[in-house]
């Protein structure tokens, strides 16, 4: 058996035997796997600098899509999303000024549902490297308010074209038709085409809207069905 005559030694096993004893005990401050960005740091990563990646954020969350560079990059046909949440937009179509921007004040809940799909496309086609403060998230990175409300919001939305679409399988939809020269035709191989009031409309958009649906002759004194103007009573196609 073998000895240890140095004290130096000694002291230096030690030395490492209580550093390592420490490690067990202190861990590291945990690193956030994702970075959280200002408006003004997003916008650096407009594309105009080739050396760094392109950046977008949808409701606050922050996408790397260079790998949609020549989409994203400057000259691109969604170059004017890179470097900005500009959520509006994806429903809007308003792609200059104020149009450019996170706030959904006045989206209907569908409209407010399709900016979520929009940001799931995202989530599924490209890398979330963070989020952006402001809006939706915090400045630790927490969601707000006005995410939560968006969400539930579009919930509402995706509730109410469910609904729709169930009702409006009730009743046959219209053939249609329509050229440059001739212009719209609705037709029914069975029944009569009628307009009828799509009443789940006016909660998703706002607005109230009417659909062609084909209705048999023994419905057609129902309340509430309107007969295309200039159309026989009981023609089976209309010109529109």
């Amino acid at each position: 058996m073998w000895r240890i005559r140095s004290p130096y030694v000694v002291i230096a096993l030690a030395v490492a035997l209580g550093a390592f004893c420490l490690t067990l005990f202190i861990k590291s401050p945990p690193r956030p796997s994702k970075r959280l960005f200002t408006a003004e740091e997003l916008g650096i990563y407009n594309g105009s600098d080739e050396n760094l990646p392109i950046l977008l954020a949808v409701l606050g969350s922050v996408f790397d899509v260079t790998k949609g560079k020549s989409h994203y990059g400057p000259g691109g046909a969604y170059n004017h999303f890179a470097g900005r949440d500009a959520s509006r937009a994806f429903v809007s179509g308003n792609f200059t000024g104020d149009g450019l921007t996170d706030s959904l004040k006045g989206l209907s809940s569908s409209e407010v549902k399709s900016i979520v799909d929009w940001r799931d496309f995202y989530l599924r086609t490209y890398k979330s490297v963070g989020r952006l403060i402001g809006r939706y998230y915090g400045d630790q990175g927490q969601p707000t308010k006005y995410l939560k409300g968006a969400e539930v919001k579009a919930a509402r939305g995706a509730q109410l074209l469910e609904k729709q679409k169930n009702e409006e399988s009730k009743l046959p939809s219209c053939n249609s038709r329509w050229s440059q020269n001739e212009g719209g035709e609705v037709w029914c191989d069975n029944g009569y085409p009628r307009l009828v009031q799509r009443p789940v409309e006016i909660a998703l958009t706002g607005k109230m809207s009417k659909r062609c649906t084909c209705i048999e002759e023994e419905e057609l004194g129902q309340l509430g069905l309107e007969t295309y103007q200039g159309c026989d009573y009981l023609a089976k196609s209309c010109r529109v």
